[in-house]
C-alpha cells in the first residue's frame, strides 16, 4: 500500500529511503519524480504516488529532468550520466555557453544544482570548468587552424581578446600566440606564476635517485616519456620566474610537443588553484599554520593516467622505498629506451608481462596480478586511464575500484596524481592518518572512517591539503 502524500518524512525522502518503492506524479507540471527529488515541494492536491515507472508513463507523465527517474529506473547514475551529457554538449561548442546560467539551463537544473553537479564530478566551480573546456578548445584551434589568435578566442566563447589572452595563460602558462608556436618546436618557455615553488617540486621527482626514468640535478629535471609513440627525454629546467622545457631525441609534430606542455604542467603541478585553496584553508586556524610554512605548495602530478596508475598499484602496502625498487623492476622489463632513459612503459606493454616474471622481480603475486589485470583493462578500452581526468571522478573512481585490488586508497591516490582531480582524500594513507593526529592533537591515529571526515572541511581542495598535510610530517614537533 502507498502512503497518502506528504504522510511520509521528507527528510527519509530526500535522503532516498523511498526511491525504488514509488514515484511521485505531479499532475500541474506533467512529470514524474524520485521521492528524493530536490525540486520544490508542490501542493498536496497536485500529487498522485505511483507504485512502478511504468504506471506513471502509462498516466501521461514524463520524467523530471533533475533527479532523472528513468535512469534510476535503469540502473544509471543520473548525475553521472547529466554531467557527461553537458560535458559532450559544452565540447562540441563552448562557444555557446555564455555562463554558469547558460550551462545550467542546457541541464535543465538550477544553479545550485549545477554547482553541486560540478563540484562533484570535475572538482570545478561552474565558471572554472566552463573556462577550462574553452581553454582546451583553443588549444586544438590554434594547432590544427590558420584562424588568427582573436578569432580563435572568440569561437571558443571568450567575451574579449584580453580575456583570452589572461585566462589562456593561466591555464596552459603560455599565450595563444606561443602556444601556436610548439608545432614542431624542441624547447618551449612557461611562465611561472608569482611565488612558485620548485624546491618540492624538484624533491618528488628525485624522490627515486636510482630510477632510469627520471633524473634530477640541480633545478634540472629530465623525464624519459613515450610522447605519441615516440620514444623522447622532456627536460624542464627551473629558473625564478620560467620554466625552460626542452624535448631530446626525437623530432615531433604539434600533437607529440603538445603532449610534452601537457607533461610539462602535470609534472610541476601547475593544473590545481592553489589560490583558491589557500584563502579557503586560510579559515581554519590549524590549516592556516601549516599553510604558512608553505605558501604556494603544489600538487606535482605523473604525466600520465596510466602511470598514475601504475604507481598506486605499485605503492599499495608498502613503503615508498621499496615502491621505488619493484618500479625500477617494471623499467627494466618493460620500459622504452630513450636517450640513454627508460621511459615507463605503456598499458600494452604491461599487460604482456607474465605473473611469474614479475614475481621474480619481488612483486608479490596479488601485486603482480592487480598491475597486469589494469594494464590488461587499459589496453582493451575498458578503462581510459589517461581520459580520466576529462571525465566524472564520481564515475572514474567507480570504474577503478571495480578492478580486481583496486580499492578506495588506491582509485583516490590515482585520481589525485594521475588524473589531477583537486578534491580526493585518499582515505586508508597511512601518513595522512598520522598527519592528521599531529595536526588535531589526538591521542590516537584517526581510522579511514575518521579520515573521511576530518578531510571534509577541505573540500573542493582535499588534494592539495592532503599534499600539505603530508609535507607536515617532515616538521620538527
Amino acid at each position: 500500500m502507498l502512503p497518502e502524500p506528504f504522510s511520509w518524512g521528507r527528510a527519509d525522502a530526500r535522503a532516498g529511503r523511498f526511491d525504488g518503492r514509488f514515484v511521485i506524479g505531479v499532475l500541474t507540471t506533467g512529470i514524474y519524480c524520485l521521492p528524493s527529488c530536490g525540486a520544490r515541494q508542490p501542493r498536496p492536491e497536485n500529487v498522485r504516488l505511483f507504485k512502478t515507472e511504468a504506471e506513471a508513463q502509462a498516466a501521461g507523465l514524463r520524467p523530471c529532468k533533475r533527479c532523472r527517474p528513468d535512469l534510476y529506473y535503469r540502473g544509471e547514475d543520473a548525475d553521472s550520466a547529466l554531467f557527461a551529457a553537458l560535458a559532450t554538449r559544452v565540447r562540441a561548442a563552448p562557444g555557446e555557453h555564455a555562463d554558469a546560467a547558460a550551462l545550467a539551463r542546457a541541464c535543465g537544473v538550477s544553479q545550485t544544482k549545477l554547482g553541486d553537479l560540478l563540484r562533484a564530478h570535475a572538482h570545478l566551480t561552474p565558471a572554472a570548468w566552463l573556462r577550462r573546456e574553452r581553454v582546451r578548445s583553443a588549444c586544438r584551434a590554434l594547432l590544427e587552424t590558420g584562424e588568427r589568435v582573436v578569432d580563435v578566442g572568440h569561437a571558443a566563447g571568450f567575451e574579449s581578446e584580453a580575456a583570452f589572452h589572461r585566462q589562456f595563460l593561466a591555464l596552459t602558462r603560455m599565450t595563444p600566440g606561443a602556444y601556436r608556436g610548439l608545432n614542431g618546436a624542441s624547447v618551449f618557455m612557461l611562465q611561472l606564476p608569482p611565488g612558485y615553488r620548485g624546491k618540492e617540486v624538484l624533491a618528488y621527482h628525485a624522490r627515486d635517485p636510482a630510477s632510469p626514468c627520471e633524473r634530477v640535478q640541480g633545478a634540472t629535471i629530465a623525464k624519459a616519456l613515450t610522447l605519441e609513440r615516440v620514444p623522447s627525454v622532456l627536460e624542464i629546467s627551473l629558473e625564478p620566474d620560467a620554466a625552460w622545457c626542452r624535448i631530446r631525441g626525437a623530432t615531433l609534430d604539434e600533437r607529440g610537443v603538445a603532449a610534452a606542455h601537457a607533461a610539462a604542467l602535470r609534472m610541476l603541478g601547475l593544473n590545481l588553484d592553489v589560490t583558491a585553496f589557500e584563502t579557503r584553508a586560510a579559515r581554519d586556524s590549524r590549516m592556516a599554520a601549516l599553510i604558512a610554512r608553505r605558501p604556494g605548495l603544489r600538487l606535482p602530478l605523473t604525466p600520465t593516467g596510466f602511470e598514475g596508475l601504475t604507481w598506486a598499484i605499485i605503492g599499495q602496502q608498502i613503503n615508498i622505498a621499496f615502491a621505488c625498487s619493484l618500479r625500477r623492476e617494471l623499467l627494466e622489463i618493460a620500459g622504452v629506451e630513450a636517450e640513454g632513459m627508460r621511459a615507463h612503459p605503456s598499458a600494452e606493454r604491461v599487460a604482456e608481462i607474465r605473473v611469474d616474471e614479475l614475481a621474480r622481480r619481488r612483486f608479490s603475486r596479488k601485486k603482480a596480478e592487480y598491475l597486469i589485470g589494469a594494464a590488461q583493462a587499459v589496453a582493451s578500452g575498458r578503462l581510459d586511464a589517461d581520459g580520466l581526468g576529462d571525465g566524472s571522478a564520481v564515475a572514474a573512481e567507480r570504474e577503478l575500484t571495480r578492478l580486481r585490488g583496486i580499492g578506495t586508497w588506491t582509485a583516490r591516490y590515482t585520481l589525485m596524481r594521475g588524473a589531477g582531480f583537486a578534491d580526493c582524500a585518499p582515505v586508508g594513507d597511512v601518513a595522512l592518518a598520522a598527519a592528521l593526529q599531529r595536526l588535531t592533537a589526538a591521542g590516537e591515529r584517526p581510522g579511514p572512517e575518521q579520515v573521511e571526515e576530518l578531510m571534509r572541511p577541505f573540500a573542493p581542495h582535499r588534494s592539495l591539503a592532503t599534499f600539505h598535510l603530508w609535507a607536515s610530517l617532515k616538521d620538527a614537533a
